[in-house]
Parts: structure tokens; C-alpha cells; sequence
């Protein structure tokens, strides 16, 4: 399994699930080098970051993330998101395997513009908000943190 999640609050959720991945082999995704020391053990790779604001980043993205997802083969990805980790989502659709999109707990009002995207690419997509899950339609499975 790949748990993937771009930095700051993002990882700090991905990390909140940590105890939903006992009994799977995971390896973790970020894009900062130092998150390495918060999952002692693990295999742990690195991306680059991408924005909307920055598009040509997602392609670098996406040539990181291509040998990783070809090395692990992951079975399921589960990424609390941001845009960067939509690559993820690609191709964990192209290897056949499943993947779950949290959206971020920081979107109250609203899903995210990166799980707008989500929305077409993933197996599931959920919201930490009721309000926004009623309103997108999504399955709400309470908040991460």
C-alpha cells in the first residue's frame, strides 16, 4: 500500500491514520526529505511539490512518482491530498489499484479544488465535513484529526 500526502497539515492527517494501516505493508510519499523520521522503518519516498499555480511541476511530479508506483505496486492508495498526490491517483488507476481521497479537513465549506479533480480519478473520495459530503455527495467517515 502507498500512503501518500503532500506536507504540513496533509501529512500530519496521513499520520493521524497510521493505525488503520497495521497489518499492511505501506510505504510513504511526501514532499519533504525530513518527513522520513516520522515513519522510522518504512520505506519513504520523495516528490516534488506541484500547484495550480505551477503546472509544468506536475509533470515532475509525475516522473518521481511513475518508477515508485512501478516499484511498489501497490494494491491501494490512500492520500489525505493535496495536488501533487493526484498523480497518484493516476496511476494507481492505470496499475488496477484502489484508492481512497480524504479530503482535507481544512475544506469546511467546500471540497478542495484538488478532490474536485479527485472526484474523477479515485475509487472513493470522502470529506471530513458532513455539510460538504452531503452537499458533493461523498461519504463523510467523520474527521482525521
Amino acid at each position: 500500500m502507498l500512503a501518500v500526502a503532500s506536507g504540513g497539515g496533509h501529512w500530519i492527517e496521513l499520520l493521524r491514520l497510521r493505525p488503520a494501516f497495521s497489518g499492511w505493508d505501506v510505504a510513504y510519499v511526501s514532499t519533504f526529505a525530513n518527513y522520513a523520521t516520522t515513519v522510522p522503518g518504512a520505506r519513504y519516498y520523495i516528490v516534488p511539490d506541484a500547484s495550480r499555480f505551477n503546472k509544468i511541476a506536475f509533470f515532475k511530479v509525475l516522473a518521481k512518482a511513475l518508477p515508485i508506483a512501478l516499484k511498489e505496486r501497490p494494491s491501494a492508495i490512500v492520500t489525505t491530498g493535496s495536488a501533487p498526490m493526484l498523480a497518484f491517483l493516476v496511476l494507481g488507476r492505470l496499475l488496477g489499484a484502489r484508492t481512497l481521497w480524504i479530503d482535507s479537513i481544512a475544506q469546511p465549506k467546500g471540497i478542495s479544488l484538488s478532490g474536485r479533480v479527485a472526484k474523477r480519478l479515485a475509487t472513493t473520495v470522502v470529506s471530513q465535513w458532513p455539510e460538504v459530503a452531503r452537499a458533493e455527495r461523498l461519504p463523510c467517515w467523520g474527521a482525521v484529526l
